[in-house]
C-alpha cells in the first residue's frame, strides 16, 4: 500500500470548476479555505442521516434518561477518539508513520479529518433499536424472502440474496453515503476515495466465497462496482482493509466498551463499586494496565472527596465514574496508537492477516474485562431484553405491510410496456390494493426514486427487498413505532375485508 494512493482526495464525481460563471456575474470567489478531505467531515455531519441517530438505539431503547447515549452521540465520540489518533499520528509519529511523502499531501489535517469522518459515519446504516434491530431484518428476510427466491428459477442460484440473509448495518452504511442520500446526482454524498476507502470496515460482499476472518460484509450488490472504482484508485482488493479502518474499528471498541459501562451504572443497573469489583477479579488481578487505571481512579477520585465533603451518593458515584471513563480511555488510545505503531508494516501489507488491532494492544484485556461488565451488567438485563423485544417485534411487523405496497409495485416503466405489449402482470400486485398503495406513498420519496429509476437493472425481487432494507434502516426509533401504529389499523381493516391477497394477509 502506498500512502498517496490510500489519502486520494479525489471524488468519483469531479465537479467542473465555474470560473465563466462566476465571471460573468462578477462575482468574486473566495478561496476555498478547507482540505478535500476535511470537506468530507462536513458533507457527513449535516447530512439528514447523522441528524436521524438522536433517535436511534445505542444500547438502551427508547430511554428517557437524556444523558444516556444515543447512536449519534456514540457517533461523535467514536470521531473524537479517531481525530484524536490522527492528531497523534501526523504531527507526532509522522515521519514513523508515513515516510516521506509528496508535497501536495498534508496529513497534518487530513488525517484527522479523515479519521475523524470514519468515526461520525460508521454507523449510519444502522437500523432502529441497534443491532437487534439487524436481527430483526435478517429473520423476516429468511422467513418471508427465501420462499420468494426458491421458487424463482431464473433467480434462485443467485447468492446476491444473501444480503438480506445476512443484512448487515456496515453494508447500508456505504450504501447510504453513496447512493441513497441524494444531492443532486447518483453519487450520493460524492466523498473522497480516502473516505470511502477507510469506512469498508468489512472489504468483502455477503456472496464472496472464500474464507476469511470476517463473518460480516461491507458491501451490497448493488455498490460493487463502486466498490471495485475505490479499490482502483486507492490500490486495495477483497479482503484488504484500508489502514485507518482498524483505527476506527479500535476507537468504536473503546466507545463502547468504556461508555457503555457509564450509561449501565447511570441507568442504575450497576454501581462504580460493582465495575471495580468486576475488573479487580478479572485475571485474578495480574494485568498491569487494568490495575494502572484502577490505581489512578482511586486515587483522583480520594482527592475530590477531600475537597468535596458533601456530596450526595449518587453525584459520588457520578463523579467516580467520569474519572473512571477519562482514566480507561486514555489508557485504551495510548494502547492503540502504540499497536499501530508497531505492526505498522503488517497493516500496510496485502497479506495482513490481523483480526482486529485492539487484541493486538496492551489493553486489550481491560478492553475485554469492560465487554463483559456491558453485557453482563447491561445488555443482558431483563429490562433491555424486554425493550429489544418488543422493538423487534416493531420491525417485523412494519415489515409485513411495508412489503404489501413493495412487493409486486409497478414502475412507470412496467406499465407502460404492459399497455404497449399486453402481456400478463408479472406476479399478483399487492401493491395495488389501497393499504398498499398508501404503505409505498409512506415510503421516503428518495428511495422510491432510486426503486423506480429505469437505470436500475437490478432483478425486480431484489430491488424490491432492498427498498424494503432501505425504507426500514432509515427510520429512528420512534418514527418506526409512530407508522407502525398508523399503518397497524389500516392494515387489519383492509385484512378484514378480504382485499389483501392471500400471500400479503398472510
Amino acid at each position: 500500500m502506498q500512502w498517496p494512493l490510500l489519502l486520494n482526495s479525489k471524488r468519483r464525481k469531479e465537479k467542473p470548476k465555474q470560473q465563466e460563471t462566476l465571471q460573468s456575474l462578477q462575482v468574486t470567489s473566495a478561496p476555498e479555505w478547507r482540505q478535500e478531505i476535511e470537506r468530507d467531515f462536513d458533507r457527513l455531519l449535516f447530512a439528514a442521516p447523522t441528524r436521524r441517530l438522536a433517535d436511534k438505539t445505542q444500547v438502551y431503547p427508547l430511554d428517557r434518561n437524556d444523558s444516556v447515549r444515543t447512536r449519534l452521540t456514540h457517533s461523535h465520540e467514536v470521531a473524537n477518539f479517531a481525530r484524536g489518533i490522527g492528531m497523534r499520528l501526523a504531527f507526532d509519529l509522522k515521519g514513523t508513520i508515513f515516510g516521506s511523502l509528496p508535497e501536495n499531501l498534508c496529513v497534518e489535517r487530513d488525517v484527522p479529518a479523515l479519521l475523524a469522518a470514519i468515526g461520525l459515519a460508521h454507523d449510519l446504516g444502522n437500523p432502529p433499536f441497534g443491532h437487534q434491530g439487524e436481527a430483526a431484518m435478517r429473520a423476516w428476510y429468511k422467513r418471508h424472502l427465501a420462499s420468494e427466491v426458491a421458487k424463482r428459477p431464473e433467480i434462485n442460484k443467485l447468492p446476491i440474496f444473501n444480503d438480506f440473509f445476512k443484512f448487515d448495518g456496515n453494508s447500508q452504511t456505504f450504501r447510504l453515503v453513496t447512493k441513497l442520500q441524494i444531492l443532486n446526482d447518483d453519487y450520493g454524498l460524492n466523498l473522497t476515495y480516502a473516505t470511502l476507502a477507510a469506512l469498508i470496515k468489512y472489504p468483502r460482499s455477503s456472496y464472496t466465497n472464500s474464507q476469511d476472518r470476517w463473518k460480516k460484509h461491507g458491501y451490497f450488490y448493488s455498490e460493487e462496482k463502486v466498490i471495485k472504482d475505490i479499490w482502483e484508485n486507492t490500490g486495495l482488493a477483497e479482503g484488504v482493509r484500508h489502514p485507518f479502518t482498524w483505527l476506527m474499528e479500535a476507537c468504536d471498541d473503546i466507545a463502547y466498551s468504556v461508555l457503555d459501562a457509564e450509561d449501565t451504572v447511570k441507568k442504575g443497573l450497576a454501581s462504580y463499586h460493582d465495575l471495580i469489583d468486576h475488573l479487580e477479579c478479572w485475571e485474578e488481578g495480574k494485568d498491569d494496565v487494568i490495575n494502572e487505571v484502577l490505581r489512578q481512579t482511586k486515587d483522583k477520585n480520594s482527592e475530590y472527596k477531600k475537597l468535596q465533603k458533601d456530596l450526595t451518593p449518587a453525584e459520588i458515584n457520578d463523579m467516580n465514574m467520569q474519572m473512571f471513563r477519562v482514566k480507561s480511555t486514555i489508557a485504551l488510545v495510548n494502547s492503540v496508537v502504540k499497536a499501530f505503531t508497531q505492526h505498522k508494516d503488517q497493516l500496510m501489507s496485502h497479506n495482513c492477516d490481523m483480526k482486529d488491532l485492539i487484541s493486538k494492544s496492551d489493553a486489550f484485556a481491560l478492553c475485554e474485562a469492560l465487554k463483559d461488565f456491558d453485557r453482563s451488567r447491561g445488555y443482558r438485563h431483563p429490562s433491555v431484553l424486554k425493550l429489544e423485544l418488543e422493538g423487534s417485534n416493531y420491525i417485523q411487523s412494519l415489515m409485513d405491510m411495508l412489503w404489501v405496497g413493495i412487493h409486486g409495485h409497478k414502475t412507470k416503466r412496467e406499465r407502460d410496456e404492459e399497455k404497449e405489449s399486453a402481456v400478463e402482470p408479472r406476479n399478483e400486485y399487492q401493491s395495488e390494493t389501497p393499504f398498499g398503495r398508501y404503505a409505498y406513498g409512506r415510503i421516503s420519496e428518495n428511495y422510491r426514486r432510486i426503486f423506480e429509476d429505469e437505470k436500475n437493472t437490478l432483478p425486480v425481487l431484489y430491488k424490491e427487498a432492498q427498498l424494503l432494507s432501505d425504507a426500514i434502516s432509515g427510520m429512528t426509533d420512534n418514527y418506526l413505532i409512530r407508522l407502525h401504529d398508523e399503518l397497524k389499523s389500516l392494515y387489519e381493516y383492509e385484512r378484514s375485508q378480504n382485499t389483501l391477497c392471500p400471500q400479503a394477509a398472510h
